[in-house]
């Protein structure tokens, strides 16, 4: 299962990640009964956010629920 962004601000997956290689802090959290934490390592941000569908998928290496870099 996907993560979301802690506010559903990026448009594209391209924004996401020049957001996280400028140095900004993106919060990630876990929907449903398995989060709202997110564990440390590899997991995928799915964008736009539900009910939306979503069209965007960026890998992204989490430490402490915070994105360090994109994949």
């Amino acid at each position: 299962m996907g993560v979301y962004t802690e506010r559903d601000e990026f448009k594209s997956g391209k924004q996401l990640r020049e957001a996280v290689k400028a140095g900004v802090k993106v919060r990630v959290y876990q929907p449903g009964p398995f989060g709202p934490n997110v564990r440390d390592g590899y997991e995928v941000v799915e964008m736009p956010q539900f009910p939306k569908p979503h069209r965007y998928y960026v890998g992204v290496i989490v430490k402490d629920g915070v994105i360090e870099r994109c994949k």
